[in-house]
């Protein structure tokens, strides 16, 4: 590793899987060096409800990329997601006292956005500045320098549940590591899969993972909407589990193998499938399979149909939808989410990253999206020019437990 090398270590915490993702960083670009996947037990729809599995997942995961990558991994960058994280539009306005834009004025205007009430149990965890307004001049980007007598900043606030964000750093913690940071899971998803083209032209990410369907709008290069479904890829495990008397583990087996909503009716068709509690074999269709597989996607996708309709998106997306995350490897997924949402739709792989080839999958999108992230210093609130698009900053509430924690 060169001088100026630096080594970004994400983890992102799902309810299926945690995945670890190490990324080299050096002024050529960034490299992956190490991966791990481990099965998670310890996740609910995104949310932690066993404390020891989550952390022996953790530490597992954390053991075999250090051994992969021979590096001492002691402060991490942590994803966050689940059915408790909200999000809503506010605006920030102040004097300018100078009558010129400077940076303390770009800072003031966010920090004036999020000067609400919010309840004892939630805390702020990102600010997403979308545009700022001098005078009445709006749809700027960087008002650095720009004269005026008023300026408004417009953002997009999200917050979470005060115990599931202490939860994740006490599993960290306990697992001997820092929290670097915190970063919602979607954020870290699109960070990977978007192109700056589908942000500025409007287009949805929908990451459908274990436990919950993550849904981001971009639009004009920003944030504009965020929702989190308890819904995902182990409910259509859990349906055919059921459906077909098999066990769990197998059930997920079938729904890799065999799974496709593209495939029509086959009567001749069958697989041999395990029965629960026995060693027996018995014969199901494919087409009872996809049935049932057809049944709980439709749902999902007429869920997010609903949900973007209801907060009038649907007219911003001109560069369509793109799918991430372990389920969007389901086969024939791409043509039905066309079908049910009426837009063209992509499957997302990490990009702008090297180095191992694992990475180069919908299931890496958000562990990959948390080192491209944090590589990229948007850490930092402001750069020479104001405010960057994709801004985020942990509240001095956070920052604190991040500091005592450890």
């Amino acid at each position: 590793m060169g001088s100026k090398s630096k080594n970004i270590i994400g983890i992102d915490i799902g309810t299926s899987k945690i995945n670890v993702v190490v990324g080299e960083v050096d002024p050529e670009g960034i490299a992956v060096i190490g991966t791990s996947s481990q099965p998670s037990y310890g996740v609910k729809k995104g949310a932690i409800i066993n404390m020891d599995t989550t952390i022996d997942t953790i530490r597992k995961a954390v053991e075999e990329v250090a051994t992969m990558t021979g590096l001492d991994i002691r402060s991490v960058v942590v994803s966050i997601s689940g059915s408790h994280i909200k999000g809503f539009n506010s605006n920030g306005v102040i004097p300018l006292s100078n009558k010129e834009v400077r940076k303390s004025d770009i800072s003031s205007a966010i920090e004036a956005a999020k000067s609400f009430v919010i309840p004892m149990d939630r805390e702020v965890i990102h600010i997403l500045p979308q545009e700022f307004i001098v005078d009445d001049q709006d749809g700027i980007k960087a008002p650095m320098g720009m004269s005026g007598v008023r300026l408004e900043s417009r953002a997009y606030i999200i917050t979470a549940a005060v115990a599931s964000v202490q939860n994740i750093i006490s599993c960290i913690n306990k697992s001997g590591l820092k929290v670097q940071d915190i970063i919602l899971q979607q954020l870290a998803s699109a960070e990977s899969v978007l192109t700056d083209d589908e942000k500025e032209l409007g287009c949805v990410l929908i990451d459908i993972g274990g436990g919950t369907t993550d849904i981001s709008v971009f639009s004009r290069g920003s944030v504009r909407y965020c929702s989190v479904l308890p819904i995902g890829g182990s409910h259509i495990t859990s349906d055919i589990a059921i459906g077909l008397r098999t066990p769990l583990s197998e059930a997920e087996i079938i729904k890799k193998d065999f799974g496709n909503l593209n495939s029509g009716p086959a009567v001749n068709d069958t697989i041999d499938i395990p029965r629960i509690g026995t060693t027996e074999l018995s014969t199901i269709s494919k087409d009872m399979l996809n049935k049932i597989i057809a049944a709980r996607v439709d749902e999902t996708l007429s869920l997010i149909h609903k949900e973007l309709s209801s907060v009038g998106c649907f007219e911003s997306l001109a560069a369509g939808a793109v799918l991430t995350g372990g389920t969007a490897l389901l086969k024939g997924i791409r043509e039905k989410a066309e079908k049910e949402l009426g837009l063209p739709v992509r499957i997302g792989s990490p990009q702008g990253i090297n180095g191992i080839n694992d990475i180069k999958t919908p299931l890496y999108a958000a562990g990959a999206g948390l080192v491209l992230f944090a590589s990229r210093g948007y850490m930092n609130d402001f750069n020479t020019n104001g405010a960057r698009n994709h801004i985020w900053k942990l509240s001095a509430i956070m920052k604190s437990w991040l500091a005592e924690a450890f």
